[in-house]
């Protein structure tokens, strides 16, 4: 990382991006998502909904301490031809059957990783554990949003081949710190239960791989034709001063993408409060009303104490 001190103030060359849609955003899915479960879940969820909302983004966090984690999050989907990309089999055995192991771990495994992280749950909840069903579904909740993020599904994740750099926490993190709260409408209608889990999250797959284009195309397009000296603007954040897209840039991008980042935001959290719903449902509906006060153990503290030690040493700020 490029670091220039300047009486006393630090400057980051453009290094705009924290990681998938940023705290920001992995924070505000699960918020909203909790908010469109149904009472006999709410009854838990709700008093828990900043434990929900804070560790959304421990996966990410993870990213440095766990060699493993990092492949849970994306797949390259241009890895395995064009769309649709059929010669991928949809189910994790005949795909290591057609590809190994040890390449998909290569190129990112994250349709399966959801499957993983929705039975921990619903076994969560059939034990009726409190600290696992919300660990596992403030989790679950963050790699359903990643699915959700067109970037996440192509081995040009940044923008890295197209001289593009940046664009990733531009899409997913930039926007949505600008217009969420003050613009968009993140309100989707209550959870739904999800019959076939593995086909909802390959098609949502499918339809982030769909949108790569446009979102590498529309940027590069609209770099042509907005004034250069406009481009970008330095912001403090905590003392450290950032280069980063500047706010009309920003607002320019998201006219030009009609949308998109909005609309697969609020699938996100749809799909979040959804799988959360099914995982409780196929757990068998249990009460959840006696678990709703949940005490943290100091084994829990510990590890939630680590974690952030690890993330910290390793960078809170970097391009993946």
């Amino acid at each position: 990382m490029r670091r220039v001190v300047i009486t006393g103030v630090v400057f980051l060359y453009f290094i705009p991006v924290l990681n998938s849609w940023g705290f920001y955003g992995h924070q505000h899915i699960n918020q909203y998502a909790v908010f469109l479960l149904p009472p006999e879940m709410m009854v838990l969820f709700k008093p828990h909904l900043d434990h929900i909302t804070e560790h959304a983004v421990d996966p990410d966090k993870r990213r440095y301490a766990i060699k493993e984690e990092a492949p849970r999050h994306y797949i390259d989907m241009d890895h395995y031809g064009t769309f649709p990309f059929d010669s991928l089999p949809r189910k994790w055995k005949e795909a290591i059957d057609r590809f190994s192991e040890d390449s998909l771990n290569a190129h990112g495994i994250v349709p399966w990783w959801i499957q993983v992280m929705l039975g921990r749950l619903t076994n969560a909840f059939r034990d009726k554990n409190v600290s696992h069903i919300l660990q596992y579904a403030a989790e679950l909740g963050h790699y359903l949003a990643d699915a959700h993020v067109p970037l996440h599904t192509s081995s040009n994740h940044n923008g890295q081949f197209t001289d593009q750099k940046g664009i990733h926490g531009f899409w997913e993190s930039r926007i949505p710190e600008l217009l969420a709260e003050k613009k968009w409408d993140l309100v989707s209608g209550k959870a739904q239960y999800i019959s076939d889990p593995l086909q909802f999250t390959w098609k949502l797959i499918l339809e982030s791989a769909k949108a790569v284009d446009s979102v590498l195309r529309f940027e590069k397009e609209l770099s042509f034709s907005f004034p250069a000296d406009q481009r970008y603007s330095y912001e403090s954040r905590k003392g450290i001063i950032l280069k980063q897209y500047s706010s009309a840039y920003a607002m320019a991008y998201n006219e030009k993408l009609n949308g998109m980042v909005e609309r697969r935001m609020r699938a996100s959290i749809h799909a979040v409060a959804s799988f959360w719903y099914t995982a409780w449902i196929n757990a068998g509906q249990p009460d959840l009303s006696s678990l709703k006060h949940k005490n943290i153990t100091k084994e829990e503290e510990n590890e939630m104490n680590e974690l952030n030690r690890s993330w910290k040493a390793n960078g809170s700020i970097k391009d993946h």
